[in-house]
């Protein structure tokens, strides 16, 4: 008899209609059983011999369960959602690694759904409102919300269905737990720094004023200072609102207002881009960094810290731990169990370079 000459179908065209009831034809039991083994039912009297030739049809035919049936029966999905602005930022997007290497190591998986970059008017509510939906409708198990920059915010009115945490933000109504960078101990570890090398006199170039990180990390320069018997004179105070153009500005403007003994002999710049711009300023002017004004940054935003000359010395925000530990106060939310507090401070490190 001649062979047919009907060609097999394509294995990935077979597996992608692979049910459990050809599962338990396949091994010769029943759907019920098949059942009761893919959902290791414990209490199930099952004998080891059919265990092992049910999972051997299950590779043989490559099952797969379906997820959304299991997550609607089990009311588990395994999922975590993440809204977030920061899918395209240049460094803050380390908070998603940091979240998704934690669920990993938990065996959860994250599904990543972007919203809009903020603005001054803030973040494309509309589209927060739909990525919260869709991930909703995955039957995630929770939700993260990460914020480019530390800042308050109002989260959509349905996160509050699952358990949600904030990371590098926090609640303005001061409902849910947030996990946000210990800005005044970031600003009080680069004054310190300062000190240490014999630095008395220091200019600190701001941020909008107003904003939580421009807070936390000038009281913690102020308390350096403090702890040292020494105060912050405000007219060493310039403000260079985050931009490199900014800095630059800003850094000129305390270098001309003192001359010789008065003027400043280092320069604490409240972020990355505002250094990059005081250091423009510095060299206009004749003078070296470190040898005749010290800096000293804030972010750690690497392709700006490590490829300045000299390289800066700078504070690093703790994108990753954030996301990891935003994981896992998610993980012990979504358990029933107590949280250490509803803001969690992180620390951000001293990144020692060449500049100081």
């Amino acid at each position: 008899m001649a062979k047919s000459t009907t060609p097999s179908k394509p294995a990935s065209a077979r597996q992608r209609g692979v049910t459990m009831t050809d599962v338990a034809k396949h091994a010769g039991v029943s759907r019920t059983a098949v059942s009761f083994v893919l959902s290791n039912r414990e209490n199930a009297s099952i004998s080891e011999e059919t265990r092992t030739r049910i999972n051997d049809a299950v590779q043989a035919l490559g099952y797969r369960p379906n997820a959304g049936a299991r997550a609607l029966a089990s009311r588990r999905s395994d999922w975590y959602g993440i809204v977030t602005e920061i899918v395209t930022a240049p460094f803050a997007v380390d908070i998603i690694k940091g979240a998704q290497d934690q669920a990993w190591l938990d065996r959860r998986f994250l599904l990543v759904a972007p919203s809009d970059q903020a603005d001054a008017q803030g973040p494309n509510q509309g589209l927060e409102d739909a990525a919260t939906e869709k991930l909703l409708e995955q039957r995630v198990e929770g939700l993260l919300y990460a914020a480019t920059f530390h800042r308050g915010v109002h989260v959509p009115q349905s996160a509050n269905e699952v358990p949600t945490v904030l990371i590098n933000c926090f609640d303005a109504d001061g409902k849910l737990p947030s996990i946000v960078p210990d800005e005044r101990a970031g600003g009080r570890v680069a004054v310190e720094r300062l000190l240490k090398a014999g630095h008395t006199r220091i200019g600190v170039i701001n941020l909008d004023p107003d904003i939580p990180a421009a807070v936390g990390r000038l009281e913690g320069a102020r308390e350096a200072l403090t702890a040292a018997g020494l105060d912050l004179d405000p007219e060493l105070v310039v403000s260079g609102y985050a931009t490199a153009d900014g800095g630059y500005e800003a850094a000129g403007r305390i270098l001309d207002r003192y001359q010789g003994e008065h003027r400043p002999t280092a320069l604490f710049c409240l972020n990355d881009r505002m250094a990059m711009g005081a250091y423009d300023a510095i060299k206009e002017r004749g003078l070296t960094i470190p040898g005749d004004i010290a800096v000293i940054g804030f972010d750690n935003q690497e392709l700006i810290a490590a490829y300045l000359r000299p390289k800066l010395t700078t504070v690093a925000l703790p994108f990753e731990e954030m996301g990891a530990l935003g994981v896992r106060t998610l993980a012990a939310l979504t358990a029933g169990q107590p949280i250490i507090a509803d803001q969690q401070l992180v620390d951000c490190p001293l990144l020692e370079r060449s500049s100081v």
